[in-house]
């Protein structure tokens, strides 16, 4: 077996305004919002151990999907209980649903970072 180098302790995201998208994943997670300064927002998910983190980048170009162009670069899997009721309360929040399959749904958030939920 392998030794860890670490733990994951946080994602980040680029964004043109992290205290907005941080406010969007709040609405999809849940926990506690904790801002550094205008330019960072740490969102502690429930249970307290993994962060969101959302980083201004003022150059923010929002990826492709799907495209073969500078791809995604990366995506979140949301488990969800029910697809159709995730789906109608991300609608709600400001998401996009852009692809919907019988066990998973693919959206952009509202600056255009792809995440699915599956079932």
């Amino acid at each position: 077996m392998t030794v860890p180098i670490g733990t994951l302790s946080s994602v980040v995201f680029d964004c043109p305004d992290p205290a907005a998208l941080a406010t969007f994943y709040q609405g999809v997670f849940g926990g506690v919002l904790e801002p550094d300064d205008d330019d960072w927002v740490d969102l502690i998910l429930p249970g307290g151990g993994l962060r969101i983190g959302f980083q201004r980048a003022p150059g923010y170009v929002a990826p492709v999907w799907p495209g073969d162009d500078g791809a995604q670069q990366l995506h979140l899997d949301i488990a969800v209980g029910d697809l159709d009721l995730a789906q109608r309360r991300l609608l709600e929040i400001g998401a996009r649903l852009v692809d919907a399959q019988p066990t998973f749904r693919v959206y952009l958030d509202p600056v255009g970072h792809p995440f699915c939920t599956i079932h």
